[in-house]
């Protein structure tokens, strides 16, 4: 990589400053400088304090500026850290939450291909009793109808031997009557 050479102006005096970074970024270190350089010297003139060792302070300053970036740089990589981690933790339960959700959803499609197996099975034996009912009416009107007929023909048959029963009967008196003719006769 190249070396930049750049003249700066730092709290009055004139610098060239090599490095490899950019021109932009050597002027914005030089420029930073010039401000710190500034803002400690007017704070020592305000205070009374001797601007002797300004370059010394504004050192000390920057460093200590440096330290405390260098301080929230580790923090934020700790941070960063702890995120990734939390981050990871989450992915693991966003994954874990996916799985039991198909699981879910495969054992809800398993119970509902059941009850329509079932309701089918409901169906048919619906059906099937329908079936029966029907058959136990028909059997029942059929037995009925064959009861009536028997009853008509056991009537009729009652009512023929009530007649020949009264006939013989009939023929009973009246052999009882020719008898006791015979009999007076006799």
């Amino acid at each position: 990589m190249e070396n930049n050479k750049v003249k700066v102006k730092i709290y009055g005096q004139e610098y060239v400053i090599s490095g490899a970074k950019s021109r932009e970024e050597i002027i914005q270190v030089a420029a930073h400088v010039d401000v710190r350089m500034q803002e400690i010297a007017e704070a020592a003139k305000a205070s009374g304090i001797a601007t002797a060792n300004l370059g010394v302070l504004a050192a000390v300053n920057i460093t200590s500026e440096y330290f405390q970036v260098m301080q929230e740089l580790e923090e934020n990589k700790r941070i960063n850290m702890q995120l990734e981690k939390d981050a990871q933790h989450y992915v693991q339960l966003w994954d874990e939450t996916k799985k039991n959700y198909l699981d879910y959803k495969e054992e809800t499609q398993a119970i509902v291909m059941q009850k329509e197996e079932l309701l089918g099975q409901i169906k048919a034996l619906e059906e099937e009793n329908s079936n029966l009912k029907d058959a136990v009416e028909s059997a029942r009107t059929q037995t009925q109808n064959s009861m009536d007929a028997v009853v008509r023909d056991v009537e009729e048959k009652c009512r023929e031997l009530e007649n020949s029963f009264f006939d013989l009967q009939m023929e009973n008196l009246q052999l009882k009557k020719e008898i006791e003719k015979y009999r007076n006769n006799g």
